[in-house]
């Protein structure tokens, strides 16, 4: 049986086996004639294997994700000459929501949240038309995603994968990953994670850091995992990616302790820390220190997000802490996995990517 590689095909494309190359797919035309297209690149090996989607910046304040896909495409594993050992092939899409990211802003001119949007249609609104473009020419081509993410503007998160597994594989490429925590979470309506599953490919989603702020270890967390995803899948080789040294934090419920009141901030913990039922978060209270709230965690668990806003009102979300079940040593995994990203060779300062 033959197993010659074909050309890959997107939109009016065709990438030969054992190149890469960007190709712009037509998205729009701005009110002052100006077109605006989805870049994807595309690498695609001389040897059969899946094909895995990077995406970026669905949100367009969630830069973090952008300069992860730009390391990947410069790292060593996926240059000449190591391209040639390349299996299957992988598309790589730094910004989807172009819009979004000239303008520093999470949505798109009209106003609607990308991720709330899919499928789409290809005669619905902006959002929609977009998102249709990204399922017609990326998710309907792809065995699996990694679709990279940060914290809303104001916020911050704890390197995470979150994922909702429909088959055993899954689950494996999210430890594979080697983020300090996976948490399994419900599908949304319209989100990119559900309409791809919908379709057959499962995404992982990796939230790091904080919107339009570069976090370098968070930056590292995002592209060391994505080629150990890569590893996993066999579409590279062994070098230069190492494998976590401890297992992942596997939480499979999460919540916000809110803002019992209007005030001024002050937070006792930070993402990473480990709290207790009823322990103190931090404390609210207004600008004539008159009035104090106490910040109380309602479950134990570990802080994966946190606001970074001093300034409060009541109901809003101050810190995110994720369940777990099972017996972790949760500040020796963080611990060991910053250590392990500071040490690892891929991120030289003389060969930094």
């Amino acid at each position: 049986m033959s197993t010659k590689v074909k050309p890959f095909k997107i939109g009016e494309h065709s990438i030969a086996p054992g190149t890469r190359r960007t190709v712009d797919l037509p998205v729009s035309v701005l009110s002052d004639h100006t077109p605006v297209t989805m870049s994807v690149h595309v690498l695609h090996g001389r040897k059969p294997g899946p094909v895995l989607f990077v995406s970026a910046a669905i949100h367009g304040d969630e830069v973090i994700g952008v300069e992860i896909a730009r390391r990947i495409l410069k790292a060593p594993q996926l240059e000449a000459p190591e391209l040639e050992n390349l299996k299957g092939t992988l598309m790589v899409v730094p910004i989807v929501n172009a819009f979004g990211f000239l303008n520093h802003s999470r949505y798109l001119p009209d106003r609607r949240d990308l991720n709330r949007s899919f499928p789409g249609s290809q005669r619905g609104s902006l959002a929609g038309r977009l998102a249709h473009l990204f399922m017609t020419e990326i998710v309907h081509r792809a065995d699996f995603g990694i679709d990279l993410h940060s914290a809303a503007i104001h916020r911050t998160n704890l390197p995470q994968i979150r994922v909702s597994p429909s088959r055993p594989d899954t689950l494996s490429l999210a430890k594979a990953f080697g983020a300090p925590v996976i948490l399994t979470s419900k599908l949304r309506e319209g989100s990119l994670r559900e309409a791809a599953q919908a379709n057959g490919a499962d995404v992982l989603v990796f939230e790091a850091g904080e919107g339009l702020r570069f976090d370098e270890m968070a930056i590292r967390a995002g592209v060391s995992g994505v080629l150990r995803v890569m590893r996993a899948l066999k579409m590279v080789g062994a070098k230069g990616i190492t494998r976590p040294k401890v297992r992942s934090i596997l939480s499979q419920s999460s919540s916000w302790v809110r803002s019992p009141a209007g005030g001024l901030l002050r937070p006792f913990k930070s993402v990473g820390d480990v709290v207790e039922p009823q322990m103190l978060l931090g404390i609210v209270s207004d600008p004539f220190g008159e009035n104090e709230r106490d910040v109380l965690a309602v479950e134990g668990g570990l802080v994966v997000g946190r606001t970074n806003l001093p300034v409060v009102n009541e109901g809003d979300g101050l810190f995110h802490i994720a369940g777990f079940h099972e017996r972790y040593d949760a500040e020796t995994t963080l611990d060991s996995l910053a250590s392990q990203l500071e040490a690892d060779p891929l991120f030289d300062e003389d060969e930094i990517i």
